[in-house]
């Protein structure tokens, strides 16, 4: 009896319809980049998609069968899990003795079918049926499809390994709300089978977006957003209410933009959300903004910063008072950064305070304010409290405007230690801006010590991690300085399951240090353009942001691809 594969190639290579070098080639794509085999031999353009289907249905002898006219047994669909069901889209039929008929949106997936058969222990006869059809019934044969819609993003665990954590002064939401949702035991679990999965990949943030006819889940790992199976567009506006419960916002509330924060323990540990929520034109769009205490890494020396970054941190920490600024674009790890340099110096002897926006991670033994623009508790009218806490560090979360960089320059002028960060690409670029902001040059020279421009590169997975050489004529291409290093061998991930075939596991900074020196602060009272700047400091030996790229890639930290996305070239 001939095998499934000796009956494909029987069909399809001695009916002419495509040949043997042709399905090698289809097969072998699909086992690199996964896939239909059927949608790859029709995007080859090795045959037309109908002609496909017609050929397959007479020489399979695999009618196409409308599932809409079957009554499937549900003792039948116990045989194969919804997960795996899902995942290849077929459905079981009918059982006859150790063989099962099993509708299949592609009967040539033989890597399904092998799958099928050592997870079951069934021989398989395959049928042809729409996936359309298939997934329907899906969600009508299995009784707990819509219940554990993602099921496959997660471990299962229990509901009740997250609990919502609740501050003392806090109002209850609406009662008669509160109860309806919390009846709605399936929201409940989906909600926070979300929050798990997200938690567990160590994501950083939650992307909950309507769109017209389906409901959209993106997570944030590592800096990238990935996309996660989501439930259905059915369950949107439950979502969004338990959401607001949970956040203590106004339910009833449809039109207008709201914020809010709330803290669940899960896993023996208490993770905090921000949560945005903001109106679109399908729906409420959610946004949450991951605090998970446990994964921060508050020391210098594991920031993944090169030792020569490291060493001129703490060399900033040290100083007794002046200004340090740190750069970079949103979710580029400031603020880590800048903890990492409060835990370095923080002892008895010294008196730390921090105004946010808001506080992000609580630090044992330092004093942190939370800015309240609504009720007028501004960064700088909490500075100018501050300064008369008799303080020896302050650190301020972000200079947004000129009455907040007034005082921190002040504060530095009068004996303080001022860390805070800057919204610019590149180190000279803070002067540049500092100066725009309204910020006389002489106040920048008496006051700035340092600026440090960061990105995070995600780093090379090590569980998949293998070398690579790349010509030197693309390197040049792409105007890389190669010259100190002796070849031009690469890493990179092949992608596996620790890493979710991404090849990158967690994240690393790389940095420009820029120390100002006495020809600098001339440079700066002198109102120079910020290549001016950025050409003396790399004469006195700055390595700009692209160049501590290269170096962490031919360390095998990261990759050439990854340094490319997040630096520019001038940069």
């Amino acid at each position: 009896m001939l095998s499934l594969k000796q009956r494909l190639q029987e069909v399809l290579i001695n009916k002419n319809l495509i040949s043997q070098g042709q399905l090698d080639q289809a097969i072998q794509i699909q086992r690199e980049k996964g896939g239909r085999l059927s949608d790859i031999i029709v995007e080859l353009k090795f045959v037309k998609e109908d002609e496909l289907v017609s050929t397959l249905s007479q020489g399979l002898g695999l009618p196409l069968i409308d599932l809409k006219r079957f009554r499937i047994d549900q003792e039948v669909t116990k045989i194969i899990p919804v997960e795996v069901a899902r995942h290849y889209q077929i459905i079981p039929i009918s059982k006859m003795g150790q063989t099962i008929s099993l509708a299949m949106a592609d009967p040539l997936n033989i890597f399904a079918i092998e799958h099928v058969e050592s997870l079951t222990g069934y021989k398989i006869n395959p049928i042809i049926a729409s996936a359309k059809d298939i997934m329907q019934t899906i969600e009508v044969a299995y009784p707990d499809a819509t219940k554990n819609v993602i099921d496959d993003l997660v471990k299962e665990i229990e509901i009740s390994s997250i609990e919502l954590i609740r501050e003392e002064n806090e109002a209850l939401p609406n009662e008669k709300e509160l109860n309806r949702v919390s009846r709605e035991a399936p929201v409940i679990q989906i909600t926070n089978k979300i929050l798990e999965e997200a938690v567990g990949l160590k994501a950083s943030d939650v992307l909950i977006e309507p769109l017209d006819k389906s409901l959209r889940v993106r997570f944030r790992v590592d800096g990238v957003l990935q996309e996660r199976n989501a439930p259905s567009k059915a369950m949107h506006a439950s979502i969004v209410s338990r959401i607001k419960v949970m956040s203590d916002l106004d339910i009833a509330e449809h039109r207008l933009p709201q914020d809010g924060r709330f803290k669940i323990e899960f896993a023996s540990k208490e993770v905090d959300f921000r949560i945005s929520i903001l109106p679109s034109s399908f729906g409420e769009k959610i946004a949450l903004r991951i605090l998970d205490k446990s994964q921060a890494m508050l020391d210098i020396d594991k920031l993944g910063f090169s030792e020569d970054t490291a060493q001129k941190l703490k060399q900033i920490a040290k100083f007794p008072h002046g200004m340090a600024l740190v750069c970079g674009p949103t979710g580029s790890g400031k603020t880590t950064t800048l903890y990492s340099i409060l835990k370095f110096v923080d002892s008895p002897e010294k008196n730390i305070v921090t105004v946010e926006d808001p506080v992000e991670y609580q630090l044992e033994g330092i004093n942190q304010v939370t800015a309240r623009p609504d009720i007028g508790l501004t960064f700088a009218s909490s500075l100018r409290s501050i300064l008369r806490q008799d303080p020896n560090i302050i650190m301020i979360g972000e200079i947004r405007d000129f009455e907040t960089v007034d005082i921190a320059i002040k504060s530095a002028l009068t004996g303080h230690l001022v860390l805070s960060t800057l919204h610019t690409t590149t180190a000279s670029g803070a002067i540049a801006r500092l100066i725009n902001m309204g910020v006389e040059p002489y106040l920048i020279n008496s006051s700035l010590i340092s600026v440090i421009s960061q990105r995070l590169v995600r780093r090379i997975c090590v569980h998949c991690k293998e070398e690579y050489v790349i010509k030197k004529e693309i390197l040049e291409n792409l105007n890389l300085h190669i010259g100190k290093f002796k070849n031009s061998v690469f890493f990179h991930g092949k992608g596996c399951q620790h890493c979710l075939g991404s090849g990158y596991k967690g994240r690393v900074g790389i940095a420009e240090v820029l120390m100002l020196s006495q020809k600098l602060r001339e440079l700066v009272l002198a109102r120079a353009q910020e290549h001016q700047i950025k050409a003396q400091a790399r004469k006195e030996g700055m390595v700009t942001l692209r160049e501590s790229g290269m170096d962490a890639v031919f360390k095998g930290l990261t990759t050439l691809e990854e340094v490319l996305r997040v630096t520019a070239p001038d940069e």
